[in-house]
């Protein structure tokens, strides 16, 4: 029985080992753990800014275009109002504040499906997240399965 016990529980310390090479092996598995993980973080994070550099120019000039497109369709909008209402002395006004009211009511719709867009979204770099929670499992199945 009580041979059983020491081969289960392999308690032999006579592996030629000291207990300070053992620190050492530790600390540099630890070191080089770390090291890697940085490196992941540090290329996911490159990829996505060498992205960044080239959509965001080419984002600026599509807002520039869409923007004057969206004044001249407003405007447009506006005459087309303005040519219902032939005899209304007050008929830019009126149909300056309908278009507005239109716009608001389309904006305030898109507002919300973006806020519950970004809501459901993440900024952070999601594969270094998943590794590093992968790899706090294992340590914590690790440092179980030595106790």
């Amino acid at each position: 029985m009580n041979q059983t016990n020491h081969e289960t529980y392999n308690h032999d310390v006579h592996n030629g080992r000291s207990f300070g090479s053992i620190l050492f092996d530790a600390k540099e598995e630890l070191k080089q753990f770390v090291e890697t993980r940085i490196t992941m973080l540090k290329t996911e994070m490159s990829e996505n800014m060498k992205m960044l550099k080239v959509a965001a120019p080419l984002a600026a000039v599509g807002i520039t275009m869409l923007l004057t497109a969206y004044v001249l369709f407003t405007l447009a909008l506006v005459g087309l109002v303005v040519a219902f209402l032939p005899t209304n002395p007050y008929r830019w006004a009126i149909a300056f504040a309908a278009v507005a009211v239109l716009w608001t009511i389309l904006g305030g719709v898109m507002a919300y499906f973006a806020k519950r867009e970004f809501e459901t979204r993440q900024l952070m770099p999601k594969k270094t997240m998943r590794v590093l929670k992968e790899d706090s499992v294992w340590i914590q199945r690790e440092v179980r399965n030595q106790i």
